[in-house]
């Protein structure tokens, strides 16, 4: 079997991690993502939360899969206008502010004007504040810092900003020559970018899959419910490719496809993990399998819901995730050979 073109995904990640798509802001991306199922003519519909669901029939289709990535990210939104100018920010997901100081920013107003910024502690300046390294990074001790002439609330409100503007982080994507792939929101744009290789690979051999499968881009991963829902009932298996979690303790890196044995919500279904760890071991893809513990995906969140179906998650390693993450171009690839031996199992 020829392998999922590589090039392909990466093009993708790079174009996906240029689109801000903070949860709860997302458009842009799911427009992104229609037009390459519209070039690839994948039939798919837009719920009424915003996710894609495309669907690749099979030839049994009494059984569905559903395989699951998003493409919301982290990010925030403006709380306060502050009397210096600056801006109180309200987070968008689950991070640490250690995570984003110094990062450039870009504040979306309500009518699409963008204005870009840096995300400071208020106590910066080593030259002025004795206590810059000291001070907590917490809410009400961060702020934006606005690239526009503004000293004070009403220059800002003048620019159009206001509370409620969403807030995004510059990804800063780099590609190296030795393969790595550094950039903020890997988690999740590289399984996006992903299933668009495998599914483009699909189209292109005219592959037949054996049963029918619902590949859902979904929108609210962040903040808990982006795929607990619009599942068809036809539904057995529901597969999540996310990012692998790296760190001490961890078998996953960042050139393997892990394969998620338990998160913080449980184990996951222990036959599709056995399933999954054969077709790699089958196909000579190199894999690991680990324990999230911090960690809650789109598959869990259905369950959670109340949906009876056997779950699995797989993804590519990623170090320093909700920070400025890194994988490697083999973690992707070993990512997408996986999927697309199990969409054809």
């Amino acid at each position: 079997m020829n392998s999922v073109n590589l090039d392909c995904i990466v093009n993708h990640l790079t174009q996906l991690c240029g689109i801000a798509s903070p949860s709860g802001n997302t458009q842009k991306a799911m427009d992104y993502l229609t037009s390459e199922l519209d070039e690839l003519e994948i039939a798919y519909k837009v719920t009424n939360k915003g996710a894609v669901i495309s669907t690749i029939p099979g030839q049994d289709i009494k059984i569905h899969r559903h395989i699951a990535a998003h493409v919301d990210t982290l990010g925030g939104m403006v709380k306060e206008i502050k009397t210096n100018g600056r801006l109180k920010l309200t987070k968008v997901g689950g991070y640490n502010w250690n995570s984003v100081e110094g990062a450039l920013c870009y504040i979306e107003t309500s009518t699409g004007t963008i204005y870009s910024g840096t995300i400071l502690n208020t106590h910066s300046s080593c030259h002025v504040y004795e206590d810059h390294t000291k001070q907590v990074r917490k809410d009400e001790n961060m702020e934006l810092r606005i690239d526009e002439k503004v000293k004070n609330p009403e220059d800002v409100v003048a620019l159009g900003i206001a509370v409620g503007d969403f807030i995004s982080f510059d990804a800063r994507t780099r590609v190296t020559e030795s393969g790595f792939i550094n950039s903020r929101h890997l988690d999740d744009k590289a399984s996006v970018a992903v299933l668009l290789g495998v599914m483009q690979h699909i189209k292109d051999n005219k592959l037949t899959l054996p049963y029918t499968t619902n590949i859902m881009f979904s929108n609210n991963e962040e903040i808990g419910y982006g795929g607990n829902a619009s599942i068809t009932p036809e539904t057995k298996e529901y597969l999540v490719v996310d990012m692998g979690a790296i760190g001490e303790g961890q078998t996953t890196d960042e050139f393997c496809v892990s394969i998620c044995a338990k998160d913080s919500s449980g184990p996951y279904h222990l036959g599709l993990r056995q399933k999954l760890v054969a077709l790699a071991q089958q196909n000579n893809i190199y894999y690991q399998v680990d324990i999230y513990p911090h960690y809650g995906s789109d598959a869990s969140s259905a369950l959670r819901a109340g949906f009876d179906i056997v779950h699995g998650l797989i993804g590519p390693g990623i170090d320093a995730s909700h920070s400025h993450e890194r994988t490697h171009q083999e973690a992707l690839s070993n990512t997408a050979e996986l999927l697309l031996h199990y969409l054809l199992s």
